[in-house]
């Protein structure tokens, strides 16, 4: 049976075994077990399966330590970064390692259900919010045209109609005793260029760093060449440099250039920073 051919259920447990064996070099049924609760004969079942589908480099089982051993030629199934396997393999759940715990991002649901049926329905929709430079406002119009992340934070791309032009908002500072009233586009919204054109940065690591300093960088980023290149679109680079630390203090990156290309007028997903 093909790997991408199995059910979800078994798919994912598969792949756990997978990491264990990619980032640990070991595995046993015990992880199948502890980790999804299964029973010995059906860890027994997946782990055969997993044997057959590791084709030309099936893992060694130890005897002495009674655990199976990645090949020495060992491939992953499904290649999975080390942030991946952090989450899942590498964590144990003990004191040996801690996780910082990212910032929790609280939002009204019912504010985050407005924005969205403004978006699906194009309309403009009446908000109170609330910026960092300017304080809470008394309301304006807005038109929700997409959601993106930066990989921390949810945004609202839309067009101001107070600053005749697109912006990002966050939807958490959105006042949830905003109006939220909504009317039709009296006409089409302008071309949002900025996110309509795919940027292509092109990154090295930082001047100044030495041979063993670049070579550690490429390694930390996944260079598989001189240079790296990071695609988005315009109106998402300035969320890029902050999430990559390129203009600060300290940075190991740094840009070479940047090719912007238009992209097709119906090329309209949410975007996510990585």
């Amino acid at each position: 049976m093909a790997f991408d051919d199995l059910k979800h259920a078994q798919r994912e447990r598969l792949i756990f075994l997978d990491r264990c064996l990619t980032w640990r070099g070991m595995a046993n049924r015990r992880d199948l077990i502890a980790r999804f609760g299964i029973s010995s004969a059906q860890a027994a079942l997946d782990f055969r399966l997993y044997l057959e589908c590791s084709g030309k480099t099936p893992p060694i089982y130890d005897s002495v330590r009674k655990t199976y051993l990645a090949a020495e030629a060992h491939k992953p199934l499904a290649p999975s970064s080390l942030t991946e396997a952090f989450e899942t393999v590498l964590n144990p759940e003990d004191d040996a390692t801690a996780i910082l715990p990212p910032p929790l991002r609280r939002a009204d649901p019912s504010v985050i259900a407005s924005l969205y049926q403004a978006m699906r329905a194009k309309q403009a929709i009446h908000v109170r919010y609330t910026s960092m430079t300017s304080g809470a406002d008394g309301g304006q119009w807005i038109a929700p045209t997409h959601f993106t992340s930066d990989g921390e934070s949810v945004h609202v791309r839309a067009f101001s109609y107070k600053h005749r032009q697109y912006r990002d908002y966050l939807p958490i500072r959105v006042g949830a005793d905003s109006t939220f009233e909504t009317r039709p586009l009296s006409e089409p919204l302008p071309w949002d260029e900025d996110w309509n054109t795919r940027a292509r940065v092109w990154l090295r690591p930082k001047s100044g760093l030495t041979r063993e300093q670049a070579s550690a960088v490429r390694r930390e980023y996944g260079f598989e060449g001189q240079l790296l290149c990071v695609e988005t679109r315009k109106a998402l680079e300035y969320y890029l440099d902050r999430r990559w630390g390129l203009n600060q203090n300290g940075a190991r990156l740094e840009r070479v250039k940047t090719d912007y290309d238009k992209l097709p007028s119906d090329c309209s997903r949410a975007a996510v920073i990585e």
